[in-house]
């Protein structure tokens, strides 16, 4: 018993097919930007390899200059001159009557 035309069902192919090519071109799509943002992030950490040791140095380097300007400037605190030292008050003398000297 043959089918009539009009009744025939078709096949769920073509719609696989264009599923298929719309999966390809969202990946042929995407895959620059994602390549990029992976290749930018490699090289990011291949630079880090580098520059976290280099940034240790750094960082003790600033401690140990830190520590040398304390001591400097604790030291020089501690220093004092022999002699007067000016305390800015006023000099302590005999009361001045200023309407009897004129």
């Amino acid at each position: 018993m043959s089918h009539p035309a009009s009744s025939h069902r078709p096949r769920p192919w073509g719609t696989v097919g264009a599923g298929i090519a719309a999966v390809a071109a969202c990946a042929v799509c995407c895959a620059g930007p994602l390549l990029a943002v992976l290749g930018a992030l490699g090289a990011a950490s291949a630079l880090a390899s580098f520059w976290v040791p280099a940034l240790a140095v750094v960082a003790v380097a600033a401690a140990v200059g830190a520590y040398v300007l304390h001591r400097r400037r604790r030291a020089a605190a501690c220093r004092t001159q022999a002699g007067p030292v000016d305390l800015g008050l006023p000099a302590v003398g005999p009361a001045r009557d200023t309407e009897h000297t004129r």
